[in-house]
């Protein structure tokens, strides 16, 4: 396919959908690859095992956090490169997301692995919990560089227009996760350690398939260390650029150990509930986030380009299209909220807790796709300050005071609608503030011409 053709000049229906399927299946493919340990854990039937699972779930939200920023920031980097036509930029990002990732990766490693007592501590393990979740903890830890990496790789190569290839690497993973999964946890009795065992393998076998599309297929890209800098503002570009996802995920990460301990309290049922809720409605969250990430290089190129009425088109189309999967996929998790829960587990009391909880999710579930696709228009021209502060607002500054504020007037039933009233408050920020940008972008675009 001719990336030129397929970013500047092909019908906006037909690009998107080019570039987007491919990322959304990448999208639901990552959510099977987290239900996947999730789920099989609560076929052991054990409240405690799913408990631990929910407790380190903040761990993988980290590595999240940071692989979304190499792999945001990179590819909103090289597609603006590529439409500038600077090929020795795109490889020098490349390069500079490869090894920045594997040696963040490391870091985290030696931090989890020297400080696992009080980590889980804080996280609000208690004694019936400890041991589960130190076993998970151990192996998903010797496996950071490689989550980092392969998670961001995929957007770099997705940056490339090379969407299919990008979720082959997903499917890889996820797909060796689900095989392992229940040899590990059920057929080896590991529990919670045999789901980290199964999700750090499949992430190495990711990451060797993404060094050999960068090595052997790749036309725009090079991880060869010869191209790593971090000068001429690769760093900055990168980081500034996916800085606003990557602290969405650590806020995430932080509001979901704040929730644990508001939940701890009222006994572990909640806190396993809470766990296969988080999982389950990742569903309605990475569908719409998969068609915003999806078309990022759209908007990032035809900007480059100075193409502004291509990029409003995009951005438009894209926001259809995330209303309505947003509204049919609430409407089927609704329907179907007693029955998605016990796929997980059936203990009854996290049964009752689980829908309940699903319910309260669901509600921003229609219009959260429009966030994404905001705060992606804004990380795409490089207004990333902005998107920042939406993240910061969502998952940090309003949530986590609302949770408690919401745990002191309606205890665990306030508690959980904490998350819907923040995703409402910041779709509404974020449409106010993409719609201030867009005649200042339009008049920058006009200056230079």
């Amino acid at each position: 396919m001719n990336e030129t053709n397929l970013m500047s000049k092909m019908k906006i229906s037909k690009a998107v959908a080019t570039m987007a399927i491919p990322s959304v299946i990448s999208s639901l493919v990552t959510v099977v690859y987290n239900m996947a340990d999730t789920f099989f854990v609560g076929q052991t039937g054990d409240p405690l095992q799913v408990a631990a699972v929910s407790l380190t779930n903040p761990i993988f939200i980290l590595f999240m956090a940071f692989a979304n920023m190499f792999g945001m920031g990179g590819s909103a980097t090289a597609s603006i490169a590529m439409g500038e036509k600077n090929e020795k930029r795109m490889k020098n990002v490349s390069a500079f997301i490869t090894y920045a990732s594997l040696i963040t990766g490391i870091f985290f490693a030696v931090i989890l692995l020297l400080g696992a007592k009080p980590i889980l501590q804080i996280f609000g393990a208690d004694k019936q919990t400890y041991d589960l979740a130190y076993g998970y903890l151990f192996h998903i830890s010797y496996g950071a560089p490689f989550v980092i990496w392969s998670a961001a790789a995929s957007f770099v190569v997705r940056a490339e227009g090379a969407s299919k290839e990008a979720m082959i690497g997903s499917m890889i993973g996820t797909i060796v996760n689900i095989i392992l999964d229940p040899i590990m946890i059920n057929g080896l009795h590991m529990g919670a350690a045999g789901a980290a065992i199964a999700t750090t393998i499949g992430n190495i076998l990711a990451s060797l398939y993404y060094a050999w599309y960068f090595i052997k297929k790749s036309k725009c890209f090079s991880i060869h260390p010869g191209y790593f800098k971090y000068k001429d503002k690769i760093l900055t570009t990168v980081c500034s650029s996916g800085f606003p996802t990557a602290i969405f995920s650590v806020l995430m990460s932080v509001s979901t150990i704040v929730l644990n301990q508001i939940l701890v309290v009222y006994g572990n049922a909640p806190v396993a509930a809470i766990g296969i809720v988080f999982k389950a409605n990742m569903f309605i969250t990475f569908l719409q986030m998969g068609l915003a990430n999806g078309v990022q290089p759209l908007l990032g190129y035809n900007y480059g380009a100075g193409n502004i009425k291509r990029f409003r088109a995009v951005e438009s189309y894209t926001k259809k299209c995330c209303l309505i999967v947003g509204i049919l996929s609430t409407v089927l998790y609704f329907v179907f909220r007693t029955q998605i829960i016990k796929l997980f587990i059936s203990d009854p009391e996290v049964v009752n807790y689980g829908v309940t909880m699903l319910i309260a999710y669901m509600i921003s579930g229609p219009v959260i796709g429009v966030l994404f696709v905001n705060m992606n228009c804004m990380q795409s021209v490089g207004r990333a300050l902005s998107a920042t502060i939406l993240s910061v607002l969502r998952q940090g500054v309003l949530l986590i005071p609302l949770l408690y504020l919401l745990n002191a007037v309606a205890r665990i039933h306030g508690v959980i609608y904490g998350q819907a009233l923040t995703d409402y408050i910041a779709v509404i920020l974020s449409t106010i503030i993409w719609k201030q940008y867009q005649n200042s972008i339009t008049k920058e675009k006009d200056s230079v011409k």
